[in-house]
Order: C-alpha cells, then sequence, then structure tokens
C-alpha cells in the first residue's frame, strides 16, 4: 500500500503542559525524589506520566497517601485543584508547587469573584474532569449555585434567576469549539443577561489544534490522534476529524496501528493532543512509512510558541 501522510504543523504540547512538566522535573531536583508527590496525574498522558514516576515522582489520588506530609512537596496538577484541597494540603503541613494551568487559572479567579458576589455559576464541561471540579471547587457558597452543563439539552433543562446579573458562566479550556458554540448560543438565549466571555474559555492552543486537524479531516480518509483516552483535548480532535468526514482513531502511541486502519487510503492525517511528546509523533510517523508512506506534507499554521512563569516555590 502506498499513500502520503499530512502532518498538522500544530500538535502536540501546548504552554500550560509543558509548564507542568517542568515543575514537576525542577522539583525533583531542587528537592529530590524521596519528597516530591504529585496530586493526580500532572496532565493526562500515560507516557509523560511514567517517565516522571520513573524519575522519582510520587503520584497520588489523595493527600492523605502522603506520608510524613510536614517534609513533603504536593504538586497540583495542570488541571486545577479547588478550595478545599488546597485548605487541606495546607492543614497539612505540605509544600506547595501549583502546576495549574495560568489558563485555567484564569477561570478560577472568574468563579471566585462570582462567589463573593453571590452569582451563579454555569460551568459548560465534562462533569467530573479534574479540570471541571477544580473550577467548581473555586466557589465558596451554596452547591445549588453552580450548574455544571455540557449541551443545548442541557440549558433546556437548566433553572437561573432571571434578574440582571444574577449568573455567569466560564467553559472548560478542552472541549470542542463548535460544539461549545452551540451550548453558548442556547445559554445566551435562554439569559440573555448572562455574564461571560463572548465565545468561551476555550485556550488557543485547543483552537488551533482543532483548526489543524479540521484541515486534515477536509483532505485525508484516515486521521490518527496521538494522546491517551482520558486526554479530553484529544479525545476532541478525534471528534473533530469524525465530524468533518473522516475516520478516525486516538492512539496512545505507534503500537496501536495496524494495517486495517491503513487498507485502501491513499492520505493520512496525523496530529497530537496538547498532552502529547513530539517523540510519540515520530515514532508514528516512522512505523507509517514502514508500512508504505511515500511523502509527509506539513498541514496549518506553524505552531506559535510561548512560555508560561513558574510557580511560586521555584523561580
Amino acid at each position: 500500500m502506498a499513500f502520503k501522510i499530512l502532518l498538522a504543523n500544530t500538535r502536540g504540547f501546548c504552554a500550560g503542559v509543558e509548564r507542568a512538566i517542568g515543575v514537576v522535573e525542577r522539583a525533583l531536583e531542587k528537592f529530590g525524589a524521596q519528597k516530591v508527590y504529585v496530586l493526580h496525574e500532572v496532565v493526562h498522558n500515560k507516557h509523560v506520566v511514567a517517565d516522571l514516576v520513573a524519575r522519582g515522582a510520587h503520584l497520588v489520588e489523595e493527600l492523605s497517601e502522603i506520608p510524613q506530609p510536614q517534609d513533603k512537596v504536593v504538586i497540583f496538577s495542570a488541571h486545577g485543584v479547588g478550595l478545599k484541597t488546597i485548605e487541606q494540603a495546607q492543614s497539612l503541613g505540605l509544600t506547595i508547587i501549583d502546576a495549574t494551568c495560568p489558563l485555567v487559572k484564569r477561570i478560577h479567579h472568574k468563579v471566585v469573584r462570582a462567589a463573593k458576589d453571590n452569582l451563579d455559576v454555569v460551568i459548560i464541561g465534562h462533569d467530573g474532569h479534574r479540570e471541571v471540579l477544580g473550577s467548581v471547587g473555586q466557589y465558596e457558597g451554596p452547591a445549588a449555585k453552580v450548574h455544571v452543563i455540557l449541551t443545548p439539552e442541557d440549558v433546556a433543562q437548566l433553572k437561573l434567576p432571571v434578574g440582571a446579573h444574577q449568573a455567569m458562566f466560564a467553559t472548560q479550556t478542552t472541549l470542542s469549539i463548535d460544539e461549545t458554540a452551540k451550548t453558548v448560543a442556547a445559554l445566551k438565549a435562554k439569559f440573555p443577561l448572562i455574564e461571560g466571555p463572548k465565545n468561551d474559555d476555550t485556550c488557543f492552543a485547543t483552537q488551533h489544534r482543532q483548526a489543524a486537524v479540521k484541515l486534515l479531516a477536509q483532505n485525508c480518509e484516515l486521521v490518527l490522534i496521538a494522546g491517551s483516552q482520558n486526554s479530553s483535548n484529544s479525545r476532541r480532535l478525534c471528534e473533530v476529524a469524525q465530524q468533518y468526514g473522516a475516520t478516525s482513531y486516538l492512539i496512545d502511541d505507534a503500537s496501536a496501528i495496524n494495517d486495517d486502519m491503513l487498507r485502501g487510503v491513499s492520505a493520512v492525517g496525523v496530529s497530537a493532543g496538547a498532552s502529547v511528546p513530539e517523540y510519540i509523533v515520530q515514532d508514528i510517523l516512522k512505523v507509517l512509512q514502514a508500512k508504505g508512506a511515500t511523502t509527509i506534507e506539513p498541514v496549518g499554521e506553524v505552531q506559535r510558541h510561548i512560555t508560561f512563569a513558574w510557580p511560586d516555590g521555584l523561580e
């Protein structure tokens, strides 16, 4: 079989992920492996997590799992945590290093302000996702005033105060832009006075990666997205490719590629979620070339590289 590869220029690590991984690496250097604990997966990629664990980082799901906490460092993941988790870490005497993506932090600040103003808050996102849990957890007030929704159908069931300036909304940063736009439109139509962003809070990295995948899907029968199954932004890339007409698979790495996927295709698109290391992409390209790929053509805008400042404690 012979086919060409179309490779998304904008793919892989975003600034928030690079920062979060760098935070763990710097903490290991500064404090030593015996002292560094990470609450939840620092980013949603099994290869990244396995690499950091191999370097000595301890991964925990609960702060209570950390022994002798007064002598330990806890790193909060890029997805963020709620205020109660921060308070618990402080009460245990842990040294806190917050690797929350600054763009997620921006949503946290909005939720905190809304709570102070006694506004209802609507979070558009996947209920139970770590980022959504962290954003909801910023609200100091009655739990009934925070609403997590995802679809226009959810909006139809939503009940909010109808007066002026009594509610605000925010969105998860890694949602499908097209699908979120429908939910935001429904929300604003039902509650014209609700406060919130003009469109959504989807981060620029998510927007650029989805735009590139749309181009791939329009020019390829098959699109392969590198990313782990628990990665929201990677799953959205796979869904976008499918919505734009391509068969698409979300794969952890090159080992998932088989001949049945490639049978009868003339072009294969390749991209990667925001928490995927570039070496995973390169391995995928090598396997595709071994299976008959003749050329690799870049597609879409060239990736813009930005950096975020280090969190307190690691400057």
